[in-house]
């Protein structure tokens, strides 16, 4: 697992690259927006929440990056003919994919398995690892007319050893990670598509907020701090590595 926290990367590393953030209206997704725009990429900001999308689009235009797109999607409700249709939108505008950050991400509840709500499972189960794999399926056209796509799952420490506690967002990280390997193995020999596993790591998000309330923020790496990690992934640098796993920080110890 190599973590890329050094890592320079030049400013137009991503230049005249089209890439698909979920998430992106806060936290880690809108700090990825903002990194890959301000570093040359078109970014498609995807989320559930139209107003924050808004707000990221107006930062990066405001820091001169290229015009970014804003796809509002909330995968609790989103079904297979939505993805497809997006997917439709997509080519029209811009006919291919150069990459997708798979950052979108529920957190769900931390408690026994005994006690976990059913339906409160499920609901992490579609927006964690049901939603992003069918979209991604919708998407894998335009992903192939790319001459040197990227797709980074967001992975967790929970989803490579178990915790007691963290339920369905640490089995939906499990079941992420063996996606990662099971799509990078189909298409390694067939395409010019990467597919890799990122875990974040303990970073000064509201999630993380939820997880750990007694933790101090200020012992924590903010989101831009973790972006060197986040950009090498997503560009031409990370050629060659594919149904890899990722760290986008040292373990803290």
């Amino acid at each position: 697992m190599t973590c890329k926290i050094d890592y320079r990367a030049s400013d137009d590393l991503l230049a005249d690259r089209v890439i698909l953030v979920t998430g992106a209206g806060d936290g880690i997704g809108r700090a990825a927006a903002k990194s890959y725009a301000a570093h040359g990429a078109t970014v498609i900001l995807l989320g559930r929440t139209t107003a924050k999308l808004e707000s990221v689009y107006d930062e990066i235009e405001a820091a001169g990056g290229p015009q970014p797109a804003i796809f509002p999607l909330n995968f609790e409700g989103a079904t297979l003919k939505d993805y497809q249709e997006m997917a439709e939108t997509l080519d029209k505008a811009f006919g291919r994919l150069d990459g997708i950050l798979h950052n979108a991400g529920l957190l769900g509840r931390i408690t026994p398995f005994e006690q976990y709500p059913p339906a409160l499972w499920e609901q992490v189960m579609q927006v964690n690892l049901n939603g992003p794999i069918w979209m991604t399926q919708a998407l894998l056209p335009l992903l192939k007319a790319s001459r040197d796509a990227s797709v980074i799952f967001t992975s967790s420490s929970v989803g490579r050893k178990g915790r007691a506690f963290w339920g369905s967002y640490s089995v939906s990280k499990f079941a992420t990670e063996g996606f990662v390997q099971v799509l990078a193995d189909e298409l390694e020999n067939l395409s010019s598509i990467r597919v890799n596993s990122l875990n974040p790591g303990a970073t000064r998000t509201r999630m993380r907020q939820s997880a750990f309330p007694g933790e101090d923020p200020a012992t924590l790496r903010s989101a831009e701090q973790i972006m060197p990690t986040y950009l090498w992934l997503m560009g031409p640098d990370s050629r060659g590595h594919t149904g890899e796993r990722f760290d986008a920080q040292p373990p803290r110890r």
